[in-house]
C-alpha cells in the first residue's frame, strides 16, 4: 500500500523557521521525483519545491519561496524533507508531498496533476 505522510510544520512568528517530512513506503522511493505543494485557504494548489532526477538530483523551486526553503531526500530512509526559513504570512498553507515520475527536463513537475502519489497534508502558519 503506497503511503506519503507528512510530520512536522505548526505556527511559527514570521521570520522563523520550520521543517517538513514525508516518510514514504509501499514504492520504490528512489525511483521517483518527489515534490512539495501547498494550499492555502480559499485558493488553487500550488508548486512549492521538486527534487528530479536529471541525470543528477536537480531542485527546483516556486520564485516564491526561493532562497528560502530547501528540498532534500533521503533515498536509505525514505524519506523527503523541506526546510522552510524566513517564513512569511503568505507562506501559511496546507503543505503536501507528491511522488511522480519521467518528468524529463521541461517543467512538468510545477503541475500537481503529474504526481501519482500525495500525503494528506500538514498545516504551516506563520504569524504576522
Amino acid at each position: 500500500q503506497v503511503q506519503l505522510s507528512e510530520s512536522g510544520g505548526g505556527l511559527v512568528q514570521a521570520g522563523g523557521s520550520l521543517s517538513l517530512s514525508c516518510a514514504a513506503s509501499g514504492f520504490i522511493f528512489s525511483n521517483y521525483d518527489m515534490g512539495w505543494f501547498r494550499q492555502a485557504p480559499g485558493k488553487e494548489r500550488e508548486f512549492v519545491a521538486a527534487i528530479i532526477w536529471l541525470g543528477g538530483s536537480t531542485t527546483h523551486f516556486a520564485d516564491s519561496v526561493k532562497g528560502r526553503f530547501t528540498i532534500s531526500r533521503d533515498n536509505a530512509k525514505n524519506t523527503l524533507s523541506l526546510q522552510m526559513n524566513n517564513l512569511k504570512p503568505e507562506d501559511t498553507a496546507v503543505y503536501s508531498c507528491a511522488a511522480g515520475e519521467d518528468f524529463g527536463s521541461n517543467n512538468d513537475y510545477t503541475y500537481g496533476k503529474r504526481y501519482h502519489y500525495w500525503g494528506q497534508g500538514n498545516h504551516v502558519t506563520a504569524s504576522s
